[in-house]
């Protein structure tokens, strides 16, 4: 039945008025409700209740009290059995948020009188969804018998709350899972379905953590352990789950705990609201309050900036922030209209050289508008700079053009990890960071300018004042208007004698007639450079004088007199005509010197040349056209090719260093050949700035035929040494042969070996091209291999690659002092040659050679042996012939001679 309240309200009505007054009714208002009525907050503590509801409980319970939770009955009965209070029909709809209607219970007053009563609670949601309390408006049931009474027995209320539970449960607007401890979902109702697009055979058995974006996972796991710890009874967290088709919602999810009687945990119900549409509300209200935030301090930074560097680094910060993007930069046009970044953050070195000088517009065009690229990938871009893009990890990018006074003058960017549509709200603030942006670059430019034109106006007073030149002003009549100390000097008029006087005082009677001249050029806006002529001094002496005359203009640029410079050239003229003379006895010189000469320009040009390069090229050189060279062809020693512009004059003016020591080939028209040696050198003026060169040939082919002789008779004489040296081992081994004494035969197996070293120290010295030094490694080689052949069989010598370069009176000491080491190793530190080796380097290193003879043997004190060792005391003495030093250790036993590497050089 309805129960009719003023004015006709039903108890239906009155309850969905909660959320407007239910924390604090009006007293009055409550007494005038034809129903009882209390409410609860969200612990289930009573807020208040009117006289109905204390009439009906037959007590008054008592506000606030946690003693007195969910009801103010003394005693309550549903389906014939007493409930506790965590059981009531109040408790209910606080866990699950699930209105009740209808509802009938037996309510045992305290003085054992009992009424039947009908009760109607409606949770009461806060704007994010949750419960916070609930309104329960009951009234006594009339007409009906006692529930014991079988005629008389209302619907079972706990079977009436499930079915009308679980439609509900199917069809409430909020997604509603059941899980167990583990996470696991045990139930779903169809709008949890829909929320995340499975079927409910796909989510029952999966877990409410699988289905959560993992940066969120965590805060709801600890919260869901300390759930089933009994910590807490409900929580509610705000995460994203992943829908079936890969995107996910936020969800605003309040997980109620449903324990047995002895307050064990039996399951959860998870309540589950979309609260996309409001995050993303959420979302753009701080971007917009973060953009403003990010606008209002760039603009209070760049205040306090006074550098376009500071500005700079207060951009990037505030492009950052106000877009939030991790990476930004700042490039401006140059003086050829390239864009150059002057301020990047989070850019590579490799990307900003692959896309420097790119820009979405042109230098002048008059209104470039924002550029958004959504997809870097689908971008139209050269196939290398989207290469570099990609590799950066840029996927999405906004270009911002910076104008000042309506000229285009650079860019920023900011960029994106993943694609991204830039919205006109970003755009908007992009705009007006870089209106921002341009017009600090602009005052800090006028401020520098007007402070450097401060500093030079300063600069050019003392400039004007401290020249050792004569500056004067003067009007169009002629008239001097001012006179700088210079110009005392210079003319010998004090500055009141010069001031208001007409300027032809300075000049002689032959030469009147070129002032007019001059102020007619003046007049017509023409300056004056460098003019050259004679001028007079107050004691009436003349001299010569360079002048330079410039148009002076007024404000509106209407030319009101001139500004002259004079400089005294007196000293100059006499230095051109010394220098003149000069070039003529130079040229007389050049002349005569019996070698091919010519010189250059800067550029290569040839400008002089004498008769010996005429003969030497055989032709006549073009002056002013020929380049580099005075020959007809060149080539290389070799034969090859040898391009004009790559011969050593040019080399010479390309790196501004003389070139020496090459050699080249210069073919004549003729098809004669001559070999010649260069020597061009750069010539540079008094700053050092190179002005030409000069070169000077000399022919080789004298020196050719001579070498080719000196190698012929170097040629005769190793085979003749070498025929000497086989002849000499031969007769010592053949007389060793023969020799019936042992020591005999010993001295001249010594003698050998030592000539076998001499020997193969002479084949490296004479098959050099150089006979005057040879390389160490082919020495070191060829004395060893000699050695080796002398020695026991097994007895083996490792040698070390060898470096430097050695002089030619080194070689025999040297291969005497080898010989007699490996000799003795293998004689005295060798005992099985099956696994004993002897070890043999030698290295050059700073100017020094380290000759080393290491062995396995014992080894010996150099004191002990010297005096009982001939090959001992050879060495000692060879080693002070090459003024070296030996060194002997027994750990490793080695033996060391180190001499300069210079020596004989």
């Amino acid at each position: 039945m309805n129960i009719q309240g003023p004015a006709g309200l039903e108890i239906d009505q009155l309850a969905s008025f909660g959320p407007l007054f239910w924390r604090d009714p009006p007293p009055a208002f409550l007494e005038l409700l034809p129903v009882a009525v209390y409410a609860c907050d969200a612990q289930g503590r009573i807020l208040w209740f009117n006289a109905k509801a204390c009439e009906l409980w037959g007590r008054c319970p008592r506000v606030g009290d946690d003693s007195e939770l969910y009801c103010g009955s003394y005693r309550l009965f549903f389906d014939g059995q007493a409930i506790t209070r965590d059981q009531t029909p109040m408790a209910e709809v606080l866990r699950t948020g699930i209105p009740i209607r209808g509802a009938e219970g037996r309510v045992v007053r305290p003085d054992g009188s009992d009424v039947w009563a009908v009760v109607h609670i409606a949770p009461i949601l806060d704007s994010d969804g949750n419960v916070e309390g609930a309104i329960n408006c009951f009234h006594e049931r009339v007409g009906g018998g006692r529930l014991e009474v079988p005629d008389a027995r209302p619907e079972d209320w706990l079977r009436v709350r499930d079915e009308r539970l679980a439609a509900t449960y199917e069809h409430v607007g909020a997604g509603i899972v059941e899980v167990d401890q583990d996470g696991r979902m045990l139930r779903v109702n169809q709008q949890l379905c829909r929320l995340t697009g499975y079927s409910a055979a796909e989510l029952l058995g999966r877990t409410i953590f699988q289905e959560t974006l993992p940066a969120d996972v965590d805060a709801d796991r600890e919260q869901f352990r300390r759930q089933l710890a009994g910590d807490l009874e409900r929580y509610t967290v705000e995460k994203r789950i992943f829908r079936k088709d890969g995107n996910h919602f936020w969800a605003s999810v309040t997980s109620s705990s449903i324990c047995d009687e002895a307050g064990k945990f039996l399951y959860a119900v998870r309540v589950q609201y979309d609260i996309t549409d409001r995050k993303r509300t959420e979302e753009v209200l701080h971007r917009r309050m973060e953009e403003q935030a990010a606008l209002f301090a760039f603009s209070e930074r760049l205040q306090r900036c006074t550098s376009p560097a500071e500005v700079y680094e207060a951009a990037i910060s505030a492009i950052t922030r106000a877009l939030s993007c991790d990476r930004a930069s700042v490039l401006l046009l140059d003086d050829a209209g390239v864009m150059r970044f002057v301020a990047w953050r989070g850019l590579s070195e490799a990307y900003r050289l692959a896309v420097e000088g790119h820009s979405p517009w042109a230098p002048d065009d008059a209104a470039p508008q924002p550029v958004c690229v959504q997809d870097m990938a689908e971008a139209d871009l050269p196939a290398e700079m989207k290469k570099a893009i990609l590799a950066e990890g840029v996927r999405a990018a906004l270009f911002i053009p910076i104008v000042q006074e309506g000229k285009l003058v650079g860019k920023f960017m900011a960029y994106e990890a993943s694609p991204h549509m830039f919205d006109g709200a970003e755009i908007e603030a992009a705009l007006a960071l870089s209106r921002l942006l341009g017009f600090s670059l602009s005052r800090i430019a006028a401020e520098d300018a007007r402070q450097a034109t401060e500093r030079d106006a300063r600069q050019l007073a003392a400039i004007v004042e401290s020249s050792d030149d004569a500056i004067i002003s003067k009007n169009l009549q002629g008239v001097i208007q001012t006179w700088n100390e210079g110009a005392e000097r210079l003319f010998g008029y004090r500055r009141e004698e010069a001031v208001g006087q007409s300027i032809t005082m300075l000049i002689p009677a032959d030469r009147q007639a070129e002032e007019p001249k001059i102020l007619d050029r003046i007049r017509s806006g023409e300056r004056i450079h460098h003019y050259e002529t004679i001028r007079r001094r107050k004691d009436g002496s003349t001299f010569d004088i360079s002048l330079t005359i410039s148009p002076m203009r007024d404000r509106t640029g209407r030319i009101v007199g001139a500004s002259k410079i004079a400089r005294d050239i007196t000293e100059r003229k006499l230095a051109e005509a010394r220098l003149k003379e000069s070039e003529r006895r130079l040229q007389e010189l050049l002349a005569a010197i019996p070698a091919a000469i010519y010189t250059t320009d800067e550029k290569g040009k040839i400008n002089y040349f004498n008769e010996m390069a005429v003969e030497f090229a055989g032709r006549t050189p073009v002056l002013g056209s020929d380049e580099w060279c005075v020959s007809w062809k060149l080539y290389m020693p070799d034969g090859t090719p040898l391009p004009h512009d790559q011969c050593p004059m040019a080399v010479a003016l390309r790196e501004g260093r003389p070139i020496r020591g090459v050699e080249a080939v210069a073919e004549r028209p003729d098809g004669t050949r001559v070999p010649f040696i260069p020597f061009p050198t750069p010539l540079r003026d008094s700053s050092g700035r190179i002005i030409g060169a000069i070169n000077m040939l000399v022919d080789l082919s004298e020196r050719k035929q001579a070498e080719t002789q000196q190698r012929l008779l170097l040629n005769e004489l190793n085979h003749r040494t070498k025929n000497n040296m086989q002849v000499m081992q031969s007769l010592l081994l053949n007389a060793s042969r023969a020799a019936k004494s042992e020591e005999a035969r010993h001295v001249l197996e010594e003698a050998s070996g030592r000539i076998a070293a001499m020997a193969a120290a002479q084949r490296v010295l004479y098959a050099t091209t150089d006979a005057n030094r040879f390389s160490a490694d082919e020495f070191l080689g060829a004395v060893v291999e000699t050695v080796q052949e002398t020695l026991p069989p097994g007895v083996r010598i490792v040698r070390a690659p060898a470096t430097g370069i050695l002089s030619n009176d080194i070689a025999m000491p040297l291969a005497l002092i080898l010989n007699e080491l490996l000799t003795n190793a293998a004689k005295h530190g060798i005992t099985d040659p099956a696994t004993e080796i002897i070890r043999v380097s030698l290295s050059e290193s700073e100017g020094l050679f380290e000759l080393r003879v290491e062995d396995d043997g014992a080894g010996f004190e150099l004191e002990a042996v010297r005096q009982k060792s001939s090959g001992l005391r050879l060495v000692i003495g060879l080693a002070r012939q090459l003024q070296g030093q030996i060194a002997v250790t027994k750990i490793p036993s080695r033996v060391t001679l180190r001499f300069s590497a210079g020596r004989g050089a």
